[in-house]
């Protein structure tokens, strides 16, 4: 296990260090001079510009740059905010756990609605379940979650008045936007385990296990939920970054304190450090996951983690 993931950081690596370039370009790639944006307002003269450009090492050439963002990163530093002069790192670590929380809520809210109507699905095949299980696919998948967040707020929070819409701080604060996030994953999720079953269950070893007089919950449990969870998991997995990135807007219409109305709020004034310092953060988290679910699928299947291995 330990082989594997060496093997697996050898390959993140490389990646996480495009990403640490592209980040890094986003100074340099957004229309307009970062110092003459940040002393918007005030008439900047050329002589101010110029000082402001020294202070952030912005007059340096790029190659240095560089190397002082990637030092600086070694150290967990990931600059100060252009607006509060606050360290990024320091905002970033208070505002994390909430955008977390919403986003595991958001994949066990998925799982748990989207397997069982897979299963109900794939079990059944063309029967009035599997339909039912087909139209909840096809509205998960054609409905956006920003959309659907305002319908469940319309329904909810000002119609029924059972939830509330804003903030953070109670169980039920969290219902609504994990609700509105994880439902369009329940759908990808029923369909793909649906699928799989239909196929798993057309395979001769289920057949002659039904031949032997192997119960259905016994031929389920037993043979075709296990090798139908697979690609589920790689879902799950690829997933992950998109659910995050979809909790950017949810937090927003919601009113969370997380990462994604920080960076909103970085986006919107221009703040670069906290804009670079986000994107980092989620592809690394993306990467880290993505190591998590190879992992997994070594659990799932001895025979992937025999050809990890011998490989």
């Amino acid at each position: 296990m330990a082989h594997l993931v060496a093997r697996r950081l050898a390959v993140a690596v490389p990646t996480l260090f495009g990403v640490t370039v592209l980040v890094f370009a986003i100074l340099h790639l957004i229309p307009g001079n970062p110092a003459q944006i940040l002393l918007f307002g005030s008439n900047p003269t050329p002589a101010q510009i110029a000082q402001l450009e020294r202070e952030l090492g912005l007059d340096r050439p790029l190659p240095v740059q560089y190397l002082i963002y990637m030092g600086n990163l070694v150290h967990g530093d990931l600059g100060q905010s252009y607006i509060t002069g606050r360290p990024v790192a320091a905002e970033l670590a208070a505002r994390l756990p909430d955008t977390l929380e919403l986003t595991l809520a958001a994949m066990l809210i998925a799982v748990l609605i989207g397997m069982p109507v897979g299963v109900i699905g794939g079990v059944r095949p063309d029967g009035w379940l599997d339909r039912l299980a087909r139209g909840f696919v096809i509205l998960g998948v054609a409905v956006p979650y920003f959309w659907f967040a305002l319908i469940l707020v319309l329904v909810f929070a000002v119609e029924l008045r059972w939830l509330p819409s804003l903030g953070t701080g109670s169980p039920q604060a969290i219902v609504l936007p994990a609700a509105s996030l994880g439902w369009g994953l329940a759908a990808i999720i029923a369909r793909l385990l649906r699928n799989n079953l239909v196929e798993i269950y057309r395979q001769p070893y289920m057949q002659v296990a039904r031949a032997k007089g192997l119960s259905e919950t016994a031929m389920l449990l037993g043979h075709a939920l296990k090798n139908a969870l697979i690609p589920v998991v790689t879902i799950l997995g690829l997933q992950f970054g998109n659910v995050l990135t979809g909790a950017i807007a949810v937090e927003v219409i919601f009113g969370r304190p997380g990462i994604g109305s920080y960076l909103v709020q970085a986006i919107q004034a221009k703040d670069i450090p906290v804009v670079q310092s986000v994107v980092l953060l989620i592809a690394v988290m993306y990467v880290a996951v993505n190591l998590v679910v190879d992992l997994v699928y070594g659990l799932l299947d001895p025979r992937i983690r025999l050809g990890w291995v011998r490989s």
